[in-house]
This record gives structure tokens, C-alpha cells and sequence, in this order.
């Protein structure tokens, strides 16, 4: 882990917590909900009682969509190391009636506080570009899944090069981190936001990371020409 990168990284989250459903809302014109519901559905556990990890569960809006849709008897787990972040998954969590099937703990996702094998599932959204080191990251998951537990990674990459590429980053480059400083008041937290896409590693580079950490039947599924990707792996059996 890097101390500085962590400290930088949970006070922008801090900060603009508040703020982080509707800017990305916002921002990614209501997609990041689709790409949620596709995340969940990729782990295959709907129809049974699965305990579940939500790595960087930031505001909980994985964990609580994941609430609404898995079996009775489901129960998911937020990590977070973010206060403020977690703060707000509790208080929507509430809002919406899940509390009894959500918990949310304060830690860091390199050192989940849980013992080894017992999730049923592991899941992010767009945590990876934020992970000081994603080795790490995918061996901690591998450590708590079951055999035979599924990871679902859902985050943004830099898009291949291209027209599609440079309108991309007209948008989320330039004007994107104007609008999460009008509404954020923030500027700073979002270009950060911005520049973390751009320096982020290729789609191949993490599924590499994903199959050398131990996991197999490692999948990419790409949207938005492949600036939205999902990750899907599985602990052997």
C-alpha cells in the first residue's frame, strides 16, 4: 500500500461524498446504473442466500442494488475507507428498507478484516483506478472467496485510440470536470477523477492481474467501445 496515494485518494472521497450519486448520474447520463445491474447479474448468485463483498463500496450504490435483487436470506458486506462514503451507504441503505441485508465496515480493501473463504461472491465498481496496487487487490479478494466464489470488477479505461477516443476525452478530459466543480464546488476531486482514467492500465492488464492472482475463467465484457469494462473471474473449486 501507499500511504500518501491512500490519504490523497479518501480525502477526495471525503469531500465530495455529498455530492457522488447525483454527479454520477450526472456524468454518466444514468449508465452507471445499467452497468451496475449488469455487475450483479454477471455473479450468478440471484437465485440463492450468498454472503457478498463490496470492495470500495463507496456511497453502497452496488451493495444496495445488490440488496434488491438476490435471494432472501442474501446479505452483502460494504468495505470502505472512506467515513463520509460509508456515512451516506448507511443512510440510503436506510432510506430504502435493506438495512437488516447490509453491513458497512470502515477498512481498507488491501486488508479486508475477514476471515479467509467465506464469501460467496466479491464485487467492485469503479474502484480499481483507485487501488494503490491492484496485485494486492485481486489476491485479498481471492483470499476471502470460497472456492468457486465469483469476482465481478466493474470500472472505466483509457479507450482505444480513435475518433470515438477523442470526443471521450473532450467530454470526460475537459468538460466533465467542469460540471463536478459546479456542482461539487470541488474542482480539484474531479480531475483527479479524470486524470486516474487516463493513466489507469489497459483492460488486458488487469484481466492478466485477475488470472495471475489465482482466479480462472477470467472474462472482459466491454461497453462504450471499451471505456466501461467489466471484469469477470472465479476462484477454482
Amino acid at each position: 500500500m501507499s500511504a500518501p496515494h491512500d490519504t490523497l485518494v479518501r480525502n477526495i472521497f471525503d469531500r465530495i461524498a455529498w455530492r457522488y450519486d447525483l454527479l454520477n448520474r450526472i456524468i454518466s447520463f444514468r449508465l452507471d446504473s445499467l452497468w451496475r445491474r449488469k455487475a450483479i447479474g454477471a455473479l450468478g448468485i440471484a437465485d440463492r442466500p450468498a454472503l457478498v463483498l463490496d470492495m470500495g463500496t463507496g456511497t453502497g450504490a452496488l451493495a444496495l442494488d445488490a440488496c434488491k435483487v438476490l435471494a432472501p436470506g442474501a446479505r452483502v458486506v460494504g468495505l470502505d475507507f472512506s467515513r463520509a462514503m460509508l456515512n451516506r451507504a448507511r443512510e440510503r441503505t436506510a432510506r430504502a428498507g435493506h438495512q437488516d441485508r447490509a453491513a458497512f465496515v470502515l477498512a481498507h480493501a488491501l486488508a479486508a478484516p475477514v476471515r479467509n473463504g467465506i464469501f460467496d461472491a466479491v464485487m467492485s465498481a469503479f474502484v480499481l483506478r483507485n487501488v494503490g496496487n491492484l496485485e494486492s487487490f485481486f489476491r485479498e479478494s481471492y483470499r476471502v472467496l470460497k472456492p468457486g466464489g465469483r469476482i465481478v470488477c466493474l470500472d472505466m479505461f483509457p479507450p482505444p485510440q480513435g475518433t470515438f477516443s477523442r470526443l471521450y476525452w473532450l467530454y470526460f478530459g475537459k468538460l466533465m470536470p467542469r460540471i463536478g466543480s459546479l456542482v461539487s464546488g470541488d474542482p480539484a476531486a474531479y480531475r483527479y477523477l479524470s486524470d486516474s482514467v487516463r493513466a489507469f492500465v489497459s483492460p488486458g492488464t488487469v484481466a492478466d492481474t485477475i488470472t495471475s492472482a489465482g482466479f480462472v475463467e477470467t472474462r472482459t465484457v466491454r461497453y462504450m467501445r471499451g471505456a466501461v469494462c467489466l471484469h469477470l473471474a472465479a476462484k477454482p473449486r
